[in-house]
């Protein structure tokens, strides 16, 4: 039986993650993202997939992020009805992550219709919030090492994946083929994940390559938290942390909880400005077999910052002084509270804005570290005279190194290696090393390519 897969999104970028498995008559999507970043990119989440989305028989989630998880809604908006499989913590956390970026997308095109700043009449949402919401009642959650068993002798297994809770690799097998998905991959000695299973075969490899070309630094994530922290503390200044709600927001809380108890920080007002963060940090004590902390340290992690739920509240926060620190989504500045932050904040010399982890070409993250003096927010520019720093080995992605001697313990020799989910640069690099290493058949593919797997 004919089995082939098509990449209708995540090949030569990292966002947008889309791959449909074809076999025996049916379809199967393995993870539905959101692009985000470049204009380009980002345009493709208004063009209509180039299948008949009513006959995809299911979709198979890796894990939450938006850029795997966001398209869900707009999918069942065009027509899905089958069942969306995930891990019972992509689950929950698929009920913070979706509504919430309907209510974004909502908020901003009523934004810019308040202020007519654009080009369309008038701006629309991708989906709305209660169209996020109704999404959620196709969702099948499913328990790590079990084998599922779908329609047309398709089967797979969640294993795990490190990254961020629930985070998952998926393990497909069909006609006797296996096809094991990476998703994103953990860390392989992160504070607060278990680092990724071993995968224990795989005909067919897709892979990420968020840094596929590059290294994450050695220096002390507590450390340089330490010194920003203080540094900017001394000036009097404020403290704008753009992060992921999921995952990156959890770490740098736990981060900070650690200084905080060992008296390496000031003891200053800390605020967490994202109900979706809040929401996902409640899960930890859910989850606790999910990663390493106790009871205490999950208690000291939420406890640390103070909560900030309305938008009046929100508000109220960027009308205060300094010193102080604000934790907000979205990680990249692509959208959120976070943006009104840097708008009230970016223009003054003793703050800081503190970057962590990967920023995908296009986002306004990336043109902060890039080193711009102004950056578009609302159809205004904003003037950058704040410090902006980097957080890079806060990152939940493996580096090309880790990726390697993680594929070399799980001793696998697959027929191609398809890598994915990385910029275009990074992923060719991963491509190189993965034939120079292991002599691997090994391609990067284009948007919207179709291949056989004979």
């Amino acid at each position: 039986m004919a089995t082939s897969i098509t990449f209708l999104g995540g090949a030569g970028t990292v966002t947008g993650s889309k791959y449909l498995i074809q076999h025996d008559g049916k379809k199967i999507l393995i993870d539905c993202g959101l692009f985000q970043g470049l204009k380009t990119l980002r345009v493709r989440n208004w063009s209509p997939l180039p299948i008949n989305v009513s006959e995809i028989d299911a979709v198979v989630l890796t894990h939450a992020h938006v850029d795997h998880s966001g398209y869900i809604p707009r999918l069942i908006k065009d027509g899905f009805r089958g069942r969306i499989y995930a891990t019972a913590a992509t689950h929950d956390l698929c009920k913070i992550l979706l509504p919430d970026t309907g209510y974004l997308m909502e908020e901003e095109a009523a934004y810019l219709n308040k202020r007519n700043r654009t080009k369309h009449k008038p701006a629309l949402p991708l989906f709305s919030q209660a169209e996020a919401e109704l999404s959620l009642q196709y969702f099948e959650p499913m328990p790590f090492n079990d084998r599922i068993n779908l329609p047309g002798g398709i089967s797979f297994e969640f294993t795990y994946a490190g990254h961020i809770f629930g985070a998952a690799q998926v393990i497909m097998k069909c006609d006797g083929k296996q096809i094991a998905f990476t998703g994103d991959i953990g860390r392989m000695q992160d504070p607060l994940l278990y680092p990724p299973a071993k995968l224990t075969g795989a005909d067919f490899l897709v892979m990420e390559s968020t840094y596929g070309n590059r290294l994450h630094e050695n220096d002390s994530v507590a450390d340089t938290l330490e010194k920003i922290i203080c540094d900017t503390h001394a000036r009097g200044g404020v403290i704008v942390i753009p992060a992921f709600a999921v995952g990156r927001a959890q770490a740098l809380m736990y981060y900070l909880a650690e200084l905080k108890k060992a008296g390496r920080i000031p003891d200053f007002p800390m605020y967490l400005n994202s109900p979706m963060a809040e929401n996902a940090s409640g899960l930890l004590t859910k989850y606790r077999e999910l990663h390493r902390l106790d009871v205490a340290d999950c208690d000291a992690t939420c406890n640390v910052v103070r909560y900030v739920r309305s938008p009046d509240e929100s508000r109220w926060l960027n009308e205060q002084k300094g010193p102080m620190l604000i934790i907000s989504a979205s990680g990249m500045l692509t959208g959120g509270r976070v943006l009104h932050h840097v708008k009230a904040f970016g223009g003054d010399q003793r703050n800081a804005i503190l970057l962590t982890g990967f920023q995908a070409a296009g986002t306004r993250g990336e043109a902060l570290q890039r080193g711009v003096s102004e950056l578009k927010i609302h159809g205004e520019y904003v003037p950058i005279r704040a410090e902006v720093h980097t957080l890079e080995n806060i990152s939940a992605h493996a580096d090309y190194a880790e990726i390697l001697q993680w594929l070399e313990e799980c001793n696998i020799g697959p027929r191609r290696v398809f890598v994915t989910h990385g910029e275009a640069v990074a992923s060719d690099e991963m491509r190189r090393r993965l034939i120079d290493k292991f002599g691997w058949h090994a391609m990067v593919p284009d948007h919207g390519q179709t291949v056989d797997l004979a």
